[in-house]
C-alpha cells in the first residue's frame, strides 16, 4: 500500500521498515507481517544446481567468468544431447548433427594452463589474489612478446610468481617457490633474469626485515625475540658486518643469535629448515656477526656475551 507521498508502506505502521521476500516476490511489514507489495524481482539464483546428482543434466546457463587476459575471451559453444527423447541431435546413422565448437586457440590454452599453475602454486603457500593477478599479467606480457621461447610454461609461471611476490612487497625465496613448483632453482632463476630484461621492469631489493616476521612466526618465537632479530639483522647490514651475504642467510643468523640470547634457543638446523638455508651458510654469517654482537643488539637489551655460542 502506498502513502500520500508515493512510498509503499504499511497502513498500520507507516514508519516500519519493509522486508523483501525475494522468493515469494512480496514486501512484508516487519512489525505486523502484512504483505504491502508484490512483484519484487528475485535477485537470487534461477535454480539450484546438483550436477553431481543429476548426471550430465546441468541447468546452468552460463560458464565461468570471462578472463580479459585471454585473446578469445574463452568463449565456447557446446551442443548437448537431446532431452526431448526424439534424437534430434543425431542423424539416422547415429552421428552428431551439430559439432561442438571450441574457439580457444593454442595461445589461449597455454595462458589458461599457466594461470592454473600460478593459482595452484599460490594456494600452496597462501598467497593473496593480488599477487596471483600480477603474476598472471606478467606471464601474459611475456607470452605475447614471445620472450621466453625454449623455456617451459611451468618455469615461466614460477618466475612470474616470484617476481610478483617481490613487486607486491611480500617476497618469497627461490627455495619456497621451488617447493611448490615442478621446476628447479636454476631454471627459475634464468627465466627470472630474462623476464626482468624483456619487460624492462625491476623488483625491490630484498631486506632481512622482509623475511623476519614469517620465519619467526613459523619457528614459534615470541615477539621480543622477533624484535631483537630484526634489529640485529638490520644493524648487521647497516654496519657492513656481513658483506656479500644474502639477506636470507643474514636473517637466519640474526634469528640464531637472538634465540640464544633468550630462553627460546634454536639450532641452526631448525632455523635452516624454515629459512631454506644450509647450516654451514648460517654458521658463516653468524661467525662474522659474533665479534660485534654487542653493537648489533638493541641498546635497551642486557646482553650477556657468554650466553652466545661462538659458532
Amino acid at each position: 500500500m502506498s502513502s500520500g507521498r508515493g512510498r509503499i508502506c504499511c497502513p498500520s505502521h507507516p514508519d516500519a521498515p519493509l522486508v523483501d521476500d525475494c522468493h515469494a516476490g512480496d514486501q512484508i511489514c516487519s512489525e505486523c507481517g502484512l504483505v504491502v507489495g508484490d512483484r519484487v524481482v528475485d535477485v537470487g539464483s534461477e535454480w539450484r544446481t546438483f550436477s553431481n546428482e543429476a548426471g550430465n543434466a546441468d541447468p546452468s546457463r552460463v560458464g565461468g567468468a570471462e578472463n580479459t587476459l585471454l585473446n578469445g575471451t574463452n568463449l565456447t559453444t557446446m551442443i548437448g544431447p537431446s532431452t526431448s527423447g526424439g534424437g534430434t541431435s543425431f542423424n539416422e546413422t547415429g552421428g552428431a548433427v551439430y559439432k561442438n565448437r571450441q574457439t580457444m586457440s593454442s595461445s589461449d590454452r597455454t595462458l589458461v594452463n599457466a594461470f592454473k599453475e600460478i593459482s595452484n602454486m599460490a594456494d600452496r603457500i597462501n598467497l593473496p589474489r593480488t599477487i596471483v593477478d600480477r603474476a598472471n599479467l606478467l606471464f601474459k606480457s611475456v607470452h605475447d612478446g614471445k620472450n621466453l621461447k625454449g623455456h617451459s610454461t611451468d618455469a615461466s609461471a614460477s618466475a612470474c610468481l616470484y617476481i610478483a611476490c617481490r613487486q607486491e612487497g611480500v617476497p618469497r625465496t627461490f627455495k619456497e617457490i621451488c617447493a611448490v613448483s615442478k621446476i628447479g632453482k636454476k631454471e627459475i632463476g634464468r627465466c627470472f633474469k630474462l623476464i626482468l630484461k624483456a619487460l624492462e621492469t625491476s623488483v625491490e631489493i630484498i631486506k632481512t626485515s622482509d623475511f623476519m616476521p614469517r620465519f619467526c612466526s613459523n619457528l614459534g618465537l615470541p615477539a621480543i625475540v622477533q624484535r631483537n632479530a630484526s634489529h640485529i639483522g638490520g644493524k648487521a647490514v647497516e654496519l657492513d658486518v656481513v658483506p656479500g651475504r644474502s639477506p636470507i642467510s643474514v636473517a637466519a643468523a640474526a634469528i640464531y643469535m637472538a634465540s640464544h640470547a633468550s630462553e627460546n634457543k634454536l639450532t641452526k638446523k631448525e632455523i635452516g629448515d624454515i629459512a631454506g638455508v644450509a647450516d654451514v651458510t648460517i654458521r658463516q654469517s653468524y661467525e662474522l656477526m659474533y665479534p660485534r654482537a654487542a653493537e648489533l643488539f638493541p641498546s635497551d637489551f642486557k646482553l650477556i656475551i657468554s650466553q652466545l655460542p661462538q659458532r
